[in-house]
């Protein structure tokens, strides 16, 4: 709404004093006040709010959010060697050009009234993503890895109509708390140990906490702390036996050269799409995935949306849709749906089907070889460091391994204190989550680095420990 002679707030539309009152006097309304009348006295704010004073030029405001981003310190300017779930890999340029078309970026829920195209480019997403975890049906992207192992745990126990779930203790922290929330009060996460010389599931201590009252054994590959879980098919097989369902959490950029959990008897298979082709954008760039066979017990329990392919009534013509639309929470019968999802993660849907579309399967093959060969380059680079151990694990990892400073006489927090001191991000910090490691971090090698950024590492980390 406007009003001829009054000029709107750039950022603030209506917010003129004479455009309020005529939109109040619209509704019969005399005041923004009686707009929150039902709120209790108790908790409204009764003083000014503490803000800066506004910025009155759109030049002077952009300015000083540059300002404040500038302050920054980001992975161009600086070697980065973090992972632990956001990870840095390459972006081809291609990824970025296709998911910055008006017809993707501004199509918010992919309704017919804003789709060129977005429909098709989902289901071309699934497909490619289905045919890397080697399953039929994938999910339009939740919002990150966290709420697509959550969902998972909640499709089983739905599947199974059990209560139990068993986790491992090697994984996130921050991904078990949010399984831990979404799950919660009906759902209990019972946490499996590891095995202390190799990180691999204790089988012992999985045997000897699952039982019928179990919906789902879920588990990580590869694991949190980077090393491969060897023992795949065992945990699946265990989990069928008392009639649960196996859940496999995966690094997709790894199925170029590792099976698909499908292969070992997982049942769904979850994991974020991050490495292919999505920038770390200061932390996010998440987006969960989901996958099953094309079983109806596993299909209708999706919270979110899945895009197939159907004719339309004219000869030779298909078109793309939602496939059972109903069973969602954005469904004609909200209350039914299997689960509130909301807003989705589908433009990094998109950006991942691209990414797999440019890789191919050789691509991905030899991405898979060049993280593998790099990581294995630092384990050994860093192993010649005196007191460092360059894996504290006796176990093969992909692209993330624990390194071990306990023998150093330092704190990892001082460590990488002095290693962003030469502009180098360290490893993330083990020992508040897992303290029985001590001293330990987790560092993180992709195809970007080069063996000359890990060699500095290892000449930098000589440098610090010998101060």
């Amino acid at each position: 709404m406007a009003i001829k002679g009054f000029k709107n707030h750039p950022y603030i539309p209506n917010s003129v004093p004479e455009v309020q009152k005529e939109m109040l006097k619209a509704i019969g309304l005399n005041n923004l006040e009686e707009l929150h009348e039902e709120v209790p006295e108790a908790i409204k704010l009764k003083d000014n709010m503490k803000l800066p004073e506004a910025i009155p030029s759109e030049y002077e405001l952009r300015r000083h959010v540059e300002e404040i981003l500038k302050k920054n310190i980001n992975c161009k300017d600086n070697l980065n060697f973090l992972g632990a779930g956001c990870w840095q890999h390459y972006v081809p340029a291609i990824c970025d050009e296709i998911n910055s078309r008006g017809e993707f970026l501004t199509a918010y829920g992919g309704e017919p009234y804003n789709d060129f195209g977005r429909f098709q480019a989902l289901f071309e997403y699934e497909s490619l993503v289905g045919e890397l975890v080697d399953m039929d049906v994938v999910n339009v992207p939740t919002m990150d890895w966290g709420q697509a192992a959550a969902t998972s745990i909640r499709m089983a126990s739905r599947i199974t109509g059990r209560k139990e779930a068993l986790v491992p203790k090697s994984m996130d922290k921050d991904r078990f708390l949010i399984m831990k929330n979404y799950c919660a009060p009906d759902i209990q996460l019972i946490q499996v140990d590891y095995e202390k010389e190799t990180g691999q599931l204790n089988l012992e201590d999985l045997k000897g906490k699952i039982s019928e009252k179990t919906a789902a054994a879920y588990f990580e590959n590869p694991s949190f702390l980077g090393f491969i879980e060897e023992n795949g098919r065992q945990i699946s097989d265990l989990a069928h036996r008392f009639s649960a369902l196996s859940v496999v959490g995966v690094d997709p950029i790894t199925l170029g050269v590792l099976k698909p959990p499908s292969q070992y008897g997982a049942d769904i298979i979850c994991g974020d799409l991050q490495p292919l082709g999505i920038h770390m954008n200061y932390g996010g760039g998440q987006s969960g995935f989901i996958a099953t066979r094309d079983e109806e017990k596993y299909v209708m329990e999706f919270p979110s949306r899945i895009f197939g392919m159907a004719p339309t009534g004219v000869e030779g013509e298909y078109g793309f849709g939602d496939v059972a639309f109903d069973r969602t929470s954005f469904g004609h019968h909200r209350e039914h749906g299997k689960e509130y999802v909301g807003t989705q993660t589908a433009l990094w849907g998109i950006t991942a089907g691209v990414y797999l579309a440019l890789m191919g399967p050789k691509g991905m093959e030899e991405i898979g070889q060049t993280i593998m060969q790099k990581s294995q380059y630092a384990v050994m680079r860093l192993n010649q460091i005196a007191g460092v151990e360059g894996s504290f694990f006796n176990s093969v990892n992909f692209k993330e391994f624990v390194v071990d400073f306990n023998k150093t006489g330092k704190t990892v927090k001082e460590i990488n204190k002095k290693l962003l001191q030469k502009n180098i991000f360290g490893g993330k910090d083990l020992s508040s989550n897992f303290p029985e490691l001590g001293q330990c971090a987790l560092y993180c090698v992709t195809e970007i680095h080069l063996k000359t950024d890990i060699d500095r590492l290892a000449a930098a980390l000589e440098e610090v420990l010998n101060v």
